[in-house]
């Protein structure tokens, strides 16, 4: 980062040079400017059996380099494509190269002229006209770019601490344009998932996020107040009790993606404002949305890379169908010992401190947490490649189907990649004196001290009683998914603006 004093020296100087350019009768931001083509289109535009006389185009953008010498300067022009080299001579804008003395990194301006290819071979633009549509009074931190001997280039200085990138998004978008690329990446893959949906007769709509009670997931809420209805509100947890109703009314495909907020912890995984895409169909199981998911994910991949899988540091992810399928609790028997149909919490308990978890940690725990954090601790570090966990015990679905072969179990899935849940999906539970006992075993494990259990929803036992049909129903998290597509190690990097402590 750039010295606070040398700083503060610089954004005075540039207030004294805003000063200078609106005594030259300028205004230092503008209102609007023709552009005729972007900087990677001006240069396409650009055929060497035009030698001298390019074509004439309006270029706008951040001046991203500049060298002055004598009567003439050469500069960089940088826009969201790219940039283009700008050469401006006193003889081609006579009155106006005043202002070109006065422009600094970073402005914005624009300029109209003619291109051409320097001796150097850089296809450049020639100048005739130029306009200051921005005045920058604080330089972006750039860094110093130093060329390496095997022809690579090193940053030194410059946006690097992460906790400044995150709080000041718009400086890290402005100076390392790959960033600005996973971010193209993220509405690419919203862009490809909505239309795979549409494709497939689902419809897209909206729930409410503010909520009179939270459901359809287990975690705690953040809570509000609306003062005209003086009562309670709650931010969404999830979409699902409301995407479902939907089913009930007849629809019988229907999508959304949308922000949940869950008051909970931050890491490399978790922020408390995140994206989710949930879907339910009817007269479908979990299989369905397995396959769904299979055929959605293994597309987008591609789509966007042209091949079967990404790189995630220095593992490949291969997307391709059909995934690996583990059941929950034969799969953490393998890898911990302990058979959750049968164990006692005492023995849950034990293992996990065997396992290096402490025992007052262990001990806050029972019933259902206990299983989930078996899983947590034993089978899920080992899910790299897709994986499907299928068969959940049923204390840990409150919201799915009773195995159809199996009381004891559900019928759902998770998938993992990576060693994380990416999505999770059930057969829905859509009898409501089953949903309805569901609910109250949530609310006895909520005063045992499970403060992540679900309320019982009256009106929601209402719709199903109207009658819900067989229905298969999927969520997957977006910002978890761009992790992987992107490789990126934090969920704050593939969220603009991700939640942060104030600045003291």
């Amino acid at each position: 980062m750039t010295d606070p004093t040398e700083r503060n020296y610089i954004e005075a100087a540039r207030r004294e040079t805003r000063a200078a350019i609106e005594a030259m009768g300028v205004t230092p931001f503008a209102y609007r400017f023709d552009r005729t083509h972007t900087a990677a289109e001006a240069v396409a535009a650009y055929d060497d059996a035009m030698g001298e006389d390019g074509p004439m185009v309006s270029l706008a953008g951040r001046l991203s380099s500049m060298r002055t010498q004598g009567k003439t300067s050469f500069a960089h022009l940088e826009d969201v494509s790219g940039r283009v080299q700008l050469y401006l001579k006193q003889d081609f804008l006579s009155g106006e190269y005043d202002l070109v003395k006065l422009l600094d990194l970073d402005d914005f301006v624009g300029a109209t002229g003619i291109l051409f290819r320097t001796r150097t071979g850089e296809i450049t633009l020639r100048v005739m006209a130029i306009s200051l549509l921005a005045k920058s009074l604080r330089p972006l931190p750039r860094g110093k770019v130093q060329q390496t001997e095997d022809g690579g280039t090193v940053v030194y200085g410059g946006l690097q601490d992460p906790e400044v990138r995150y709080r000041q998004r718009y400086a890290d978008l402005a100076v390392h344009p790959e960033v600005r690329r996973v971010f193209e990446v993220r509405a690419q893959t919203i862009r490809w998932i909505r239309r795979f949906l549409d494709d497939r007769g689902f419809l897209e709509v909206e729930t409410p996020v503010l909520q009179p009670l939270y459901g359809g997931a287990s975690a705690r809420p953040f809570k509000t107040h609306h003062n005209a209805l003086d009562m309670p509100l709650y931010l969404r947890i999830a979409d699902e009790l409301y995407l479902k109703r939907l089913i009930v009314g007849g629809f019988e495909r229907v999508y959304e993606i949308g922000h949940d907020f869950r008051n909970e912890g931050m890491d490399r995984s978790h922020n408390p404002e995140f994206t989710m895409l949930e879907c339910y169909q009817a007269y479908a199981d979990y299989t369905d949305m397995m396959e769904l998911l299979e055929t959605m994910l293994s597309g987008l991949v591609r789509e966007l890379t042209g091949g079967p899988g990404v790189s995630f540091g220095e593992t490949t992810i291969d997307f391709t169908p059909p995934w690996p399928r583990i059941a929950f609790v034969e799969g953490v028997r393998e890898h911990s010992g302990i058979d959750l149909l049968s164990a006692t919490d005492e023995q849950m308990r034990a293992r996990l401190v065997a396992h290096g978890v402490s025992r007052d940690a262990a001990a806050e725990l029972g019933g259902a947490r206990l299983m989930d954090e078996l899983f947590k601790e034993f089978l899920e570090p080992t899910l790299i490649q897709p994986t499907f966990v299928v068969d959940y015990p049923k204390p840990l679905s409150p919201l799915a189907k009773v195995h159809r072969t199996d009381p004891r179990l559900t019928e759902r899935f998770e998938l993992f990649i990576n060693g994380r849940e990416l999505a999770n999906a059930f057969s829905e539970l859509n009898d409501p004196d089953d949903q309805r006992a569901r609910f109250e075993d949530q609310g006895r494990q909520k005063i045992a001290g499970n403060d992540e259990a679900q309320p019982l929803d009256e009106d929601y036992l209402r719709a199903l009683e109207y009658g819900m049909p067989p229905t298969g129903g999927m969520g997957m998290g977006i910002d978890r998914l761009l992790m992987i597509l992107t490789g990126q190690p934090s969920i704050r990097d593939v969220i603009l603006f991700p939640a942060m402590r104030p600045e003291a």
